[in-house]
């Protein structure tokens, strides 16, 4: 199977859902976009990461790095490679001297350890294709670089319309409003809504 590389494009928050937050992962060279609900600890450890800030003490993913560096072990890859029941795996490609192994991580993990190490995230076509929100290009943008992309950190609300009451015409206007704003929580809701409509 094609892997796709995603890099982290934006953490978002939601100020209506109690320690809910989303990593948005965008497709590379494309307009494609990947959210994916993690915990607040794990927000932070990315955002920690995103914005090379150094605590005090280690957190628990910098001790897992240095663990792994004191050992020669590299991380290469994550690969985020099922998706079930809304649940996304993911498995860390390492490797020492000798041996080259996938461990199984939870993906807000492996995406913790993957800024730090500064490996490629990727992704398959079925995934995306099932969990993934389409952008509407832009015209008259430039695509920022990796050295000049910006991952801003953003605290999104809004109501909490009954989406099963809502025509599958409403929804998909819905979505685009909702993915204008950034608001991407509320996009991962939408998009569930509008997939099982389309299942049945």
């Amino acid at each position: 199977m094609k892997k796709i590389e995603l890099e982290i494009v934006a953490l978002s928050h939601s100020i209506t859902q109690t320690h809910s937050y989303a990593v948005v992962l965008g497709e590379v060279n494309g307009l494609r976009r990947l959210p994916i609900v993690i915990g607040g600890f794990e927000a932070q450890a990315i955002a920690v990461a995103l914005e090379k800030m150094q605590p005090s003490r280690p957190l628990t993913h910098d001790l897992m790095k240095n663990f792994m560096t004191g050992f020669s072990i590299d991380l290469h890859e994550i690969i985020i490679c099922d998706l079930q029941e809304g649940i996304f795996y993911s498995k860390l490609v390492c490797s020492t001297e000798k041996d080259t192994l996938e461990i199984d991580s939870r993906t807000s993990d492996a995406l913790a350890l993957a800024v730090r190490f500064g490996c490629p995230i990727y992704t398959y076509e079925n995934i995306l294709d099932s969990a993934g929100i389409l952008m509407e290009e832009t015209t008259g943008k430039k695509k920022k670089s990796k050295e000049q992309k910006e991952v801003p950190v953003e605290e999104t609300g809004g109501s909490n319309e009954d989406l099963k009451t809502m025509s599958l015409e409403d929804l998909n206007t819905l979505l685009n409003e909702v993915l204008e704003s950034e608001d991407y929580i509320r996009a991962i809701a939408i998009r569930d809504e509008i997939n099982n409509r389309k299942k049945k």
